[in-house]
């Protein structure tokens, strides 16, 4: 007999408030915004801790990857802390809806929901594959524009945080900045919507202008780039604050935008017709997306080349060519050839010290990282790569000791920023 599952109505928008895990917290705040402008009650999940992990194992199988324990665990911490009416609350997940074992957190949640004694709570797919379509809750043409709106906001806010941040003079500097810009979006989409892109723009100017005010000492640091299944790069509460550990440690970050993911899942699409063949005229929609995603990208680049003080990646149309002589584009479960482009990407861009992280049972990760890896050494002598496992039983300790010994064969780059000078933005100030 069929299982039955709470269904997540349209009376339900207005009574329920819908959960989701937190893997970028710029990021998500953002859309969490755009979404209660679309109606929603939301609220990112912040919880973290040792409870986490302890629910994920108790309802979740510890043969599952690790970011579905996490995550599933996070959402069942979260109904165990009473802090929520859980006969008014939702869950919101995202689905590959392809052979990644993501595709397998809606049924894994819905499991652990009913032995943790929370069956009447209802589940939000996120997909394109018309998973378990909910009637609460429409993944509208506005409401997708509006996220990646707050997509390209949230990677330029965390690209130029993330060139500041170790050089800051007095610590605390650039999070000023970076909550000063939040509120200012969070408070500006409240009340007139989401900024279109043309407006943005003098946005991200008076942006750079205000990082650069900064005070801040450019001795030369080692420059390390995070790759890795998409989750545990991102979510602090994934990789035990990775981030803030390398900067502890005296290290610039270099982290790939989420831009670059969404991009690779819809370049994908274009990749399967040329393998495989398919709708000639769903494939001419998808590529008029990735040409608008991909100028609005090239666009937000052009003004940090501008600027002249900070420094710009690759755009992802110049990053998909790299895969050519590492790997094939018809990889593409999981993170697929993004990640071993990414690898390529940063060392071609200076950037030769790499933290690939990975979280247990994600084979395809394994595969297109720790597997490229020494097809990647045998081109670039130089890049010192270094693989960090994820997992429910793995030492914090052990992950921070392997990491300081890549730091301990980090090379250094000459610092440029002192030969730069800004090209200041000389509009008006923004009244925040």
């Amino acid at each position: 007999m069929e299982e039955k599952f709470p269904i997540f109505t349209e009376e339900m928008k207005k009574t329920h408030t819908i959960l989701v895990p937190n893997m970028l917290p710029v990021h998500f705040s953002l859309i969490g915004s755009i979404m209660e402008q679309e109606g929603y009650k939301v609220h990112i999940l912040d919880n973290e801790g040792p409870e986490i992990v302890d629910a994920g194992l108790k309802y979740v199988h510890n043969d599952m990857c690790y970011p579905a324990i996490i995550v599933i665990g996070q959402m069942i911490a979260a109904l165990n802390s009473g802090k929520f009416d859980v006969d008014k609350t939702a869950l919101l997940i995202s689905q590959t809806g392809g052979g990644c074992r993501a595709s397998n957190y809606l049924h894994l949640l819905r499991k652990a929901l009913v032995k943790a004694g929370y069956p009447q709570v209802p589940v939000i797919s996120i997909n394109v594959s018309n998973l378990s379509p909910q009637p609460g809750f429409k993944l509208t043409p506005s409401l997708v524009f509006k996220a990646m709106t707050a997509v390209i906001v949230g990677d330029f806010i965390m690209m130029i945080k993330n060139q500041c941040e170790p050089y800051e003079k007095n610590s605390g500097d650039t999070q000023k900045v970076v909550d000063k810009w939040h509120d200012f979006f969070l408070k500006r989409w409240e009340k007139t919507g989401v900024t279109p892109f043309g407006k943005l723009k003098k946005y991200f100017r008076q942006m750079l202008c205000d990082f650069a005010e900064i005070p801040m000492d450019r001795s030369p640091r080692p420059r390390v780039g995070i790759v890795g299944e998409i989750f545990v790069k991102y979510a602090p509460v994934g990789n035990n604050h990775l981030e803030e550990f390398l900067v502890s440690e005296g290290a610039e970050v270099v982290v790939p935008g989420l831009l670059d993911f969404c991009l690779y899942c819809v370049y994908n699409s274009i990749v399967d017709h040329k393998l495989y063949g398919g709708s000639a005229v769903k494939t001419t929609g998808v590529k008029l997306v990735y040409r608008y995603l991909i100028n609005m990208q090239n666009k937000m680049y052009a003004i940090v080349k501008d600027h002249g003080v900070f420094r710009a990646p690759l755009g992802f149309d110049d990053k998909k060519d790299l895969t050519e002589k590492y790997i094939g584009q018809g990889v593409k479960m999981g993170e697929g050839w993004l990640l071993t482009s990414e690898m390529a990407e940063l060392i071609k861009e200076g950037v030769t010290n790499i933290v690939c992280t990975q979280p247990f049972g994600c084979l395809p990760n394994h595969i297109v990282a720790k597997g490229m890896e020494n097809k990647i050494k045998a081109i670039h002598p130089e890049a010192n790569i270094v693989a960090v496992d994820y997992d429910p039983g793995a030492s914090k300790v052990n992950q921070q000791n392997r990491i300081k010994l890549m730091l301990a064969n980090a090379k250094t780059p000459e610092s440029k920023h002192e030969e730069v000078k800004p090209n200041i933005y000389t509009g008006k100030n923004i009244n925040m």
